[in-house]
C-alpha cells in the first residue's frame, strides 16, 4: 500500500537532492517554475497523499484526479492540493508551463486566525481548481514571479511577505467561479474504494502504546475524502462486495492479532492504541471477529 509522499520523497524524486534547511524551516516553503524542473510527468504519477499543500498554476491540457472525482483542465488552470485527500493528476497535451508552491501547514498556522482547511477550496466538498483567463493569469504569474524573487533574496523578513503573496493568489482564487467539467469515469468506485483503503492501510502499523487509530468510522473517512458517508458506503459495497464498517474492523482486527503477538504491551495498552475507550469493548471486538479472547489468543 502506497505510504504518504513526504517533503524528502518529494525532493529525492523530482528534484533528486533536498534543500540545505528543509530540516530547520518547521513549515517549510519553496516554489519552482515548471518548465525549469520537468516536473510534470506525462504518465499519471502514484495515487497518492502527500504531508504538504500545494499551489500549482498550470498551463496546459491535464486530468486531475481527486478522491472519486476526475477533473478535466485546459489552458490556464489554478490548482489547490490539499493534503488531506490523495489526489493524482496526468497530462493529456504536449505542453506545460507555469508555477507551483509547496508547503507545510506549519508554515501559515502561527500566522492565521483560523486554519488552513477552513479555506473554501480546503474546506470538505471545496472546489479545487479555478479556471484563469489571460490578465488573471498574468496577475498569478506576478504573484508567483515576486514570490521567487524574495526566495532568492536575503530580505529578513521574506517569509512574511511570502505569506501574503499567498493569501493574495488564494484571494484572486475565491474571486472565480471554480471550475466544475468533471468526468464522469466509470472507475470512480474503484477509484474511491482505492483511496479509502490508502487511508485505511496509513494508519498502520501502530508503532507505540502512545499512537492511536484516528480513523474510526465510515464518518470519519468520508469527512477525509470530502464525500457523502453514503456515497463512500456505496462505492465500497459495489466494488469489494463488504461494508465500510467491515472493511475497517477486519484491518482493526488484524494489527490486535500482530500486537497481541509481537509486543509486549498490555491488553489496556493495546485497546487504548486501537482506539477503543475500554479495554472490555476491545475483549468484545476481539471475540466476536476471532472466537476468542485477546488473553487466549496471545497465550
Amino acid at each position: 500500500m502506497a505510504k504518504t509522499e513526504t517533503l524528502e520523497d518529494f525532493y529525492r524524486q523530482k528534484l533528486n537532492g533536498m534543500p540545505d534547511d528543509l530540516q530547520k524551516d518547521l513549515g517549510h516553503f519553496n516554489a519552482f517554475r515548471i518548465e525549469n524542473h520537468g516536473l510534470v510527468s506525462k504518465p499519471p504519477i502514484q495515487y497518492t497523499r502527500r504531508e504538504y499543500y500545494k499551489i500549482s498554476l498550470i498551463r496546459g491540457h491535464f486530468v486531475y484526479h481527486y478522491a472519486d472525482k476526475s477533473l478535466e483542465v485546459s489552458g490556464t488552470t489554478l490548482l489547490f492540493f490539499n493534503p488531506q485527500v490523495p489526489y493524482t493528476f496526468e497530462q493529456l497535451g504536449d505542453t506545460r508551463s507555469g508555477y507551483f508552491c509547496i508547503f507545510k501547514g506549519e508554515f501559515f498556522n502561527e500566522y492565521m486566525r483560523n486554519s488552513l482547511r477552513d479555506l473554501p477550496m480546503y474546506v470538505a466538498g471545496g472546489k479545487p481548481a479555478y479556471k484563469l483567463n489571460e490578465e488573471q493569469d498574468k496577475n498569478v504569474s506576478q504573484i508567483y514571479e515576486k514570490i521567487l524573487e524574495e526566495l532568492g533574496s536575503d530580505y529578513r523578513f521574506k517569509y512574511e511577505l511570502i505569506r501574503n503573496y499567498i493569501m493574495e493568489i488564494v484571494h484572486n482564487a475565491l474571486k472565480m467561479q471554480p471550475s466544475e467539467k468533471l468526468y464522469q469515469n466509470i472507475d470512480a468506485n474503484t477509484r474511491l474504494t482505492a483511496v479509502f483503503s490508502e487511508l485505511l492501510e496509513r494508519q498502520f502499523p501502530i508503532e507505540s502504546p502512545s499512537q492511536q487509530f484516528a480513523l474510526r468510522s465510515a464518518k470519519d473517512f468520508a469527512e477525509q475524502l470530502n464525500v457523502h458517508v453514503n456515497h463512500l458506503n456505496r462505492a465500497i459495497k459495489l466494488s469489494t462486495g463488504k461494508t465500510t464498517t467491515g472493511q475497517i474492523s477486519e484491518r482493526l482486527a488484524r494489527e490486535a492479532k500482530a500486537l497481541l503477538k509481537h509486543t509486549h504491551w498490555n491488553i489496556a495498552e493495546i485497546s487504548y492504541s486501537l482506539g477503543f475507550e475500554e479495554p472490555a469493548h476491545f475483549n468484545h471486538f476481539f471475540k466476536r471477529h476471532t472466537s476468542m479472547t485477546p488473553s487466549v489468543f496471545r497465550g
